[in-house]
Formats: C-alpha cells, structure tokens, sequence
C-alpha cells in the first residue's frame, strides 16, 4: 500500500514538468512536427515501407514513440540531477519514503509526461493522415512499456551522473543513437543484412516495431516477440534500480 509521502512525490514530479509545459511538452511537440515536415516531404514515394501504408502514415508512430520515450526519460535524469546537484535529494533521503514508492513515483511520472508528450504529438500530426490504430490495446501497452524503462533508465542516469555534463554524455551518446538507428524513420527490411541483425540487439526498437504494429497491423518482427523482449528489458532495468536505490549508490554515499 502507497503511503501519502509517494502521492506527494508524485504530484510533486508531475506538478515540476507541468508548470514549464511550454518547454516540456509544446516544444517536443513542435520538434515532432519538424521532422514530419521534413522527412515525409523528403523520403515519401522514396523509402519502402508496408504494404499499403504511406511513408506519412509510416512515420506517424515512430515519432510519437520517439517523443515519449526522450521525454520520460528527461523527466527522471533531470529532476535527479537537479536534487543532486542542489542539495535538496537530503530531504527525500531522509523522508519515510521507501525505495520501492521512490522508484514508482519518478517512473510514473515520466510516463505520465511521456504519454501527455505522445498524445500532443499524435493530435498534431493528424493534420496530415489519420493511421488507422488496428489493434489500440497494443498502443497502450507498448506507449507505458516504453515510458516507463526510458523514465527507469532516466532514473539510472540521473543516479550515475554528477554533474550535467555527465548527463548530456549519456543522453547524447546513448539515449539519442539508440532511438534513431531504431527503425523510427525506416523499415528494418529495407537494411543491409548486417544492419538489420544489428538492430535486433536494439530494445527500442522493438519498442517502436510493437508500437506501430497496433496502428497497422504490420511489423518487422512478431509482436509477441516485440512484447517479451521489452517486458524483459523492463523487469532487468527495474530490479537494477532498485537496487542501486536500495543501496544507496551515489546518493548516500
């Protein structure tokens, strides 16, 4: 059972990002927008995609992916970062909180940003095609999966860095290469063979190929594969930073 020290971290992370919504949510969004612009006009009739799909509609959901997943997790690594570096973690530290409410209200929240961020991005983009969504539940479920490890993984980077520069390394030479070599602006199958072998060892995208297979129904690999693969990577990441919090790592210590 939840105590009220987690529902007041809670609100407390969402109230953070909410209060400069300008910055946190209508600039990714406008961010989103650009690369719609910009690569649908480049690319369409150019770039394979699936069978009865147009590039447009194509790109429609790796980019609401791609949003959420860079929003969570700059909703967790940044908060942290922040309390570290201006003391005030000491106070978290010190509350009743137990690792377990810590970890839950930072990842939430992230997702809670990382969905609000998506939904901005879906409703704008519909200005140019509607997707079908074949399968919503599976939208749902891939758009919290993702969030949530993206905002645990922000948790990590946040914890592991101590100052911002460290935490640009991260963002800059992970986070970034990762979500864009991972199927976000293509289709796997228009890949080299090693390249797309290569891309198999990526967990966002698997992360994005279950995401679009409920707007269409189609995917590069099975969905259920997609599933297991980012249920799994969520339970590691999960039990890893519980137990860097349980511990202590880098906070009291």
């Amino acid at each position: 059972m939840m105590t009220h020290g987690f529902t007041t971290l809670f609100k407390k992370e969402i109230l953070r990002f909410w209060k400069v919504s300008f910055q946190t949510v209508a600039a990714p969004v406008l961010t989103a927008l650009l690369y719609l612009l910009v690569f649908s006009h480049a690319l369409a009739g150019r770039v394979e995609v699936y069978a009865g799909v147009g590039y447009t509609a194509f790109l429609i959901p790796g980019l609401v992916m791609m949003a959420m997943l860079q929003n969570a997790f700059a909703n967790t690594s940044s908060s942290l970062i922040q309390s570290k570096i201006t003391g005030n973690i000491v106070f978290l530290l010190l509350s009743p909180l137990s690792h377990t409410e810590f970890f839950l209200a930072y990842v939430l929240a992230a997702v809670v940003r990382g969905l609000v961020v998506g939904a901005g991005v879906f409703a704008v983009t519909l200005w140019f095609t509607l997707p079908p969504l074949v399968h919503p539940l599976w939208v749902l479920v891939f758009a919290f999966l993702g969030s949530a490890i993206l905002g645990t993984l922000g948790l990590v980077a946040g914890i592991w860095a101590d100052k911002f520069d460290q935490l640009a390394a991260f963002q800059n030479f992970i986070i970034l290469p990762l979500t864009f070599l991972s199927g976000v602006f293509y289709s796997l199958h228009t890949l080299p063979p090693f390249w797309q072998a290569l891309s198999h060892f990526n967990p966002i995208f698997y992360m994005i190929d279950g995401f679009r297979y409920g707007f269409f129904g189609q995917s590069d690999v099975p969905p259920l594969t997609s599933l297991a693969v980012v249920g799994g990577v969520f339970v590691l990441l999960s039990a890893f930073t519980l137990h860097l919090l349980r511990t202590g790592y880098k906070l009291r210590h």
